[in-house]
């Protein structure tokens, strides 16, 4: 076959693009808009739409249109089995060379590559536009790059551009949580929508041919509607894949094996492996071409669409796809003197079904994507492994299961990184390796912690001990020490957790061990911290040192986070906010989703209860949509936001709480069962229940009362008196002094104590509940002004049953906020539906189902009058409801 350089390969006719960009310079124009912005500050554009509906083709145009005045640097997500960890970025660094490319090269951290892009996007004389498309399909790490750029994007002069189609994310897809991370006031939507009828017809009088009944055959999506007019038959048959095989159908045989290699490759054909896998004369690639399937780029060949790529490919045999991947797997591994990327190794050794190649290639592309912090990509790898070990009847090594398990647990899979860590187990006590079983035994003993087990984390915890004790002493026994002093801090069991990670410490620095060091003096600073003894203040804050001097960031974020989320549940406001406020600036910043999730639901705890429960609102959400697999950690956000559900009488509060009490339970864990059950016996009282569920509550009230938690056993032992459970205190019970006076019938004081915190909802509740008229009609008056109609209805008819015949009238809920007459949830409502959101989309951003929203879309649509979302936006503004210049919804409460 002679080489198929650009001489010898035509591109697509022209005419093809210009037929897919009618309707699309409104679009254009936005395009220009986003990139004229950067001077002042970069932008983010998500480009949306259907498959075929032309995402591509617009970015295409607008590419070719500025390619004089800015820089462009391209990179595609494909759909590969597993994908190819930081796929985009590789592209990207082929592009620019330097550091960027010589830190790929060198397997550099994902902190080096990110900060290195970063750097690209500052430089230069021309603005910097980067192009992610057909995000959809991206691996975790690229995520994990939209949303460092995205938040940071404001401070250079570049545009980012991400495609991605919409229509086919679920609504836990975590593409969905990486657009609700990037900051509303840089990023603009673009949704493609089906050309009109107008336009069809237009594209059908070019071809020659009729345009009845071409509207209602191809929706308007521009590819189905150039597939159908570029058959031979006027009478075209109904699927994308007949049009294509049918074009495919009347070309030569050596142009159909063209199509077919070139199917296979999910990712554009390079021409040199074209050439060496195939071959077939010149005349064949130029036959695919000039058909109008392929196209070629400067060194690439390939579909003109994902969708046309798949039709192909899914006509082959199950033979001939082998067949072919094998071809491409025997050139790529070849002795090539160019590098190639190890996770496309993988996936053509799998189509191909060659195991050997599997086993060859897994551990090391699993190897990559962990490096960069691609673990469910990771996780892929490992599991084509074992599938095909298991096939062969090969052995899997203990060090493979046990990257599989920590991969695993890293991706939020708990129960399948327990099963990987006990096979691996059982290989290392079958080997008689005692040191590396009693460290998969502390690593178990971690896992089942995780995956809500604690009776079995306490058991393996105690076994790795037993075990590495009669070893020597090192760092495994270290850990082990630690690990226990971390579960005994985690179930407030202050002596011995001190105690276990005394011995910790002791070993740590006779081995010069930072890492176990760090960690075991972040266990007994929060256990004495939890005691309210402020010298776990000081090992806290070593802790810290300790990880930054040595790197460990997970460490040193764990420590800030504990001193934070410590302070905020003991209510010790001299120190909670800034305690919050710093560690979130420490784990925003590293993009430490777990531990964000879980300070950002303290905060939203703060806020709530200081009275800021826009803010508090604000945090729930935000938590809710950090990028986050497995834990309990939804459960601290969940809280506070079904409390301000419930207290403003929202009809998904006890939803909310419900879930947040099932993931409590799960955990078997005092930090999140506490607040949960105390959430949920508010709730019901708001609702007018009586027992207040109180089996649960006095199940959770016990344990507080055993792990002497204040605030815990004060807030439930309150509930449990209204509900009339509860007649006298343990004896030396310590209670937190609001809840003490409220249990000693002492409401003045309690309302004191409360204002004294800054809590004006706690401040209104005692005096509303105390015996004073005066002092409750005052509490109305502060529950009103918070919004909380919920609890003032509540507390309104208790007075009434106690005889107070001046008892006022509440505000009337719905919805003199507006003019439309729109609840507080519709105003949220119609403001993303401004932002060109999907029902599913607001359904991720607020926390409800997808039904839920579409239940108050057409309410809003009814209470405005008007017949379509579009037209629900427009009127919007002129209602006054639209997004408030902090990016929050003004218009409603």
């Amino acid at each position: 076959m002679t080489h198929p350089g650009r001489r010898g390969l035509r591109a697509a006719p022209r005419s093809v693009a210009v037929m897919e960009l009618l309707e699309r310079s409104a679009l254009l124009a936005e395009l220009d808009e986003a990139l004229a912005a950067t001077a002042v500050r970069g932008r983010v554009v998500l480009v949306t739409g259907e498959a075929g509906i032309g995402k591509s083709t617009l970015v295409r145009g607008f590419t070719e249109r500025h390619a004089a005045d800015a820089r462009f640097l391209l990179g595609a997500c494909d759909p590969l089995l597993t994908p190819r960890a930081l796929g985009p970025l590789h592209d990207l660094g082929r592009q620019t060379g330097g550091r960027l490319a010589a830190l790929l090269t060198a397997g550099g951290s994902r902190e080096q590559l990110f900060a290195a892009v970063l750097d690209e996007l500052g430089g230069g004389d021309r603005p910097q536009v980067v192009v992610v498309e057909d995000a959809h399909w991206a691996d975790e790490a690229t995520l994990d790059l939209l949303v460092f750029l995205g938040r940071r994007i404001a401070s250079t002069n570049a545009l980012l551009i991400v495609t991605y189609r919409d229509d086919e994310l679920a609504v836990d897809h975590p593409l969905r949580a990486v657009v609700g991370r990037m900051p509303a006031d840089v990023v603009r939507r673009l949704p493609l929508e089906a050309l009109s009828e107008a336009a069809v017809a237009v594209l059908a009088r070019r071809a020659g041919r009729p345009a009845a009944g071409l509207l209602a055959l191809t929706g308007g999506n521009p590819l189905l509607v150039t597939e159908v007019l570029a058959a031979a038959d006027a009478d075209v048959p109904m699927t994308i894949a007949d049009l294509v095989l049918a074009r495919v159908g009347g070309l030569r045989d050596d142009a159909r094996a063209v199509l077919q290699l070139v199917a296979v490759i999910p990712s554009s054909t390079e021409l040199w492996l074209l050439e060496r896998a195939l071959d077939v004369p010149t005349e064949a690639v130029d036959a695919a071409v000039s058909a109008g399937l392929l196209v070629v780029g400067d060194d690439t060949i390939g579909y003109r669409h994902e969708l046309l790529r798949r039709a192909v490919e899914g006509s082959l045999s199950v033979l001939r796809r082998r067949e072919l991947n094998r071809r491409i797997l025997t050139v790529l591994t070849g002795g090539l003197d160019r590098p190639v990327d190890v996770a496309r190794l993988m996936h053509h050794a799998r189509e191909a079904g060659d195991d050997g190649a599997v086993l060859r290639y897994g551990p090391e592309a699993a190897r990559q994507a962990a490096a960069v912090a691609a673990h469910r990509e990771a996780v892929g790898h490992y599991r084509a492994v074992l599938t095909h070990s298991e096939r062969l009847g090969a052995p899997v090594p203990a060090e493979l299961l046990e990257g599989y398990s920590v991969e695993c647990y890293l991706s939020g899979l708990s129960a399948e990184a327990v099963s990987a860590r006990r096979s691996a187990l059982r290989l290392r006590e079958a080997a008689g390796d005692r040191e590396k079983v009693g460290d998969g035994l502390r690593w178990l003993s971690r896992l089942h912690w995780w995956d809500g087990n604690r009776r079995e984390a306490e058991d393996a915890a105690a076994k790795a001990i037993a075990v590495l004790r009669d070893e020597p002493p090192g760092r495994p026994l270290a850990m082990a020490y630690s690990n226990q002093a971390q579960l005994d801090m985690l179930a407030y069991r202050t002596e011995s957790a001190a105690g276990w990670a005394t011995q910790a410490i002791a070993l740590a620095r006779q081995f010069a061990d930072q890492e176990t060091l760090s960690h075991a003096l972040t266990n007994i600073g929060t256990a004495l911290l939890q005691r309210g003894d402020e010298r776990g203040r000081a090992d806290l804050e070593e802790g810290v040192q300790v990880a930054l001097a040595s790197g460990l960031d997970d460490h040193a974020a764990r420590a800030l986070t504990n001193l934070a989320t410590t302070s905020a549940e003991l209510r010790d406001y001299r120190h909670a906010h800034d305690d919050l406020e710093r560690a979130l600036a420490f784990t925003q910043a590293r993009e430490l989703a777990g531990y964000t999730q879980h300070l950002l639901g303290h905060r939203a705890r703060f806020r709530l209860d200081k009275g800021d429960w826009a803010g508090a609102e604000r945090d729930a959400h935000a938590a809710l949509a950090e990028q986050v697999h497995g834990g309990a950690r939804m459960v601290d956000a969940l809280v506070p936001l079904g409390l301000l559900r419930a207290r403003r009488g929202d009809p998904d509060a006890g939803a909310t709480l419900e879930e947040a009490t099932e993931r409590a339970f799960a955990t078997g864990d005092l930090q999140w069962m506490g607040p949960a059950v105390a959430a949920r016996a508010e709730y019901l009282w708001l609702a007018g229940a009586a027992d207040l569920g109180i089996e649960q509550t006095a199940e959770v009230y016990e344990l507080s009362v055993e792990a002497d938690q204040p605030w815990f056993a004060g807030e439930l032992a309150f509930w449990l008196r209204r509900a009339g459970a509860l007649a006298s205190l343990p004896a030396g019970l310590t209670v937190a002094e609001p809840y003490r006076f409220l249990l000693n019938g002492d409401w003045g004081a309690a309302a004191e104590a409360w204002q004294a915190l800054g809590c004006p909802y706690h401040r209104a509740l005692a005096l509303g509940l105390g015996d004073d008229d005066e002092a409750a009609l005052e509490g109305l008056g502060l529950l009103d002004a918070l919004g909380a109609h919920q609890t003032g209805q509540r507390l309104r008819r208790e007075l009434r049953t106690r005889g107070n015949l001046r008892v006022p009238r509440g505000p009337i809920r719905a919805t003199a906020a507006n003019p439309a007459g729109l609840t507080g949830r519709q105003v949220e409502v119609l403001v993303l539906l401004t932002d060109g959101l999907s029902d599913a989309e607001i359904a991720a951003r607020l926390s409800l189902s997808a039904k839920t929203v579409g239940h108050h879309v057409s309410a809003v649509l009814a209470k405005l009058g008007v017949g379509s979302r579009r037209e629900a936006a427009a009127l919007a503004g002129g209602l006054g409801i639209a997004r408030a210049k902090d990016g929050e919804p003004a218009g409603g409460s």
